[in-house]
Formats: C-alpha cells, structure tokens, sequence
C-alpha cells in the first residue's frame, strides 16, 4: 500500500511545551546542546518520553541519539529506580556533555551505559527482545534502518518511538523528494503497515512517531 500520510492537526507548541516547563538541570542542558550545535528535544517531547517510561515502568530503554542528555534525562526520570538507559551517539563530546547532565540530575554512573558508535552496528549487538522502549532521534536518513532493528528489540507491550518524523512539514509536501524525506516517509509507512504494532502519530517535538509492540 502506498496511502498518502495525511498532515498532522495543528496544536499550539507553545502551550504544551510550557505546560510542563524544563528545570534548572534541563535548561543546563540545553544550554550545552546549544554550545555543541546538536539538537535537542522541545519540553513537550520530552515529558512525552518521561510519561511512556513511566507507564511502562521501563527497566531497560535504548536511546539512538544522546545529544547532550536532553532526551536521556527525560528517559530516566520516567524509568523505574533499577533501570539502565544505554544511548548511542557517534560522538564522544556530546556523550560527555550527556554524562555532565546526568551527574547534575542525581544518577550514578551506573543508570547509564553510553556506547560510542554508528547505531546501525550498535543496535546489531543487542539483546532481541529485551528492552522495554527504543527512542530514536539521530540521522533521519538511519530510521529505516534503525526501525528494523529497534522493532526486534521490543519485549511484547514495549514502545518505540521516532523524534521529529514531521521534520517541519517536509514529510506531508509531496515537492520534497530528498532522501531523508523519503526515508522518514518509509519509515511512517513502516509502522502503520506492520502488523506487529500498533502506531500512533503525536503532535509534539516536530511529530512523535511512535508504537506498541504486540
């Protein structure tokens, strides 16, 4: 099936965003995000990622992406006291800014475990079905990829989850025909065919693409 994705309705960012505003620890963060130039999550997206750990009461999550810990603390806040979050990132300075993050947030070194690498050869290495939440927020170009092989991570009843998928309205113009607009468009028509999940698309963070596994 080739069905169109349809545009996401229009929500006011700003008012879920401040919603639930960051803290003194995220907005550090983001401040380091910023001094790297690498991207983070809105506070919208990542309350979202806080509340899908929490529901899950998540023990064991796979982040492709670190950044500069935005994402990963969110994780964690919403994971259960034992869980460990191992994240990805080709680059080591970003997971040093990452580890600051976290050391200010209050974890021990032991709720992380932060593996340098293309996430491609990474995600190959673990362990099929033993995680409870795969985020992705990394090359748009990788998703594919990365959504085949996070999809066999899930435990049944995990979550995976793909930031920015919208990719500021690129996605729904049929005039954009790059290759990481196509490959974002692969991968929503991935999830809503997949008979293994159940999809949902959320207006928050640039479009939350996310599913259950059953």
């Amino acid at each position: 099936m080739n069905t169109p994705i349809p545009a996401a309705a229009p929500a006011d960012s700003g008012f879920v965003d401040g919603y639930l505003p960051d803290d003194e620890v995220l907005s550090s963060a983001r401040a380091r995000a910023d001094d790297l130039g690498c991207s983070s999550l809105s506070a919208g997206a990542g309350a979202t990622l806080r509340f899908l750990a929490a529901t899950l009461c998540a023990k064991a999550v796979v982040e492709v992406g670190t950044g500069a810990g935005v994402s990963g603390l969110s994780l964690l806040r919403g994971m259960a006291p034992d869980g460990i979050l191992t994240s990805i990132d080709v680059e080591p300075e970003y997971q040093r800014a990452a580890r600051v993050t976290f050391r200010e947030a209050g974890y021990a070194p032991g709720r992380t475990r932060l593996i340098v690498g293309r996430a491609l050869d990474v995600l190959q290495r673990l362990t099929p079905g033993g995680y409870d939440l795969v985020f992705v927020d990394s090359a748009h170009i990788e998703y594919p990829g990365c959504y085949e092989l996070g999809v066999s991570l899930l435990r049944r009843g995990g979550i995976i989850a793909f930031h920015n998928v919208l990719a500021g309205g690129r996605v729904i113009d049929p005039s954009h025909r790059d290759p990481e607009t196509l490959a974002l468009r692969e991968v929503a028509r991935a999830f809503r065919e997949d008979e293994r999940l159940v999809p949902a698309l959320l207006p928050v963070g640039g479009g939350l693409l996310v599913a259950a596994a059953i």
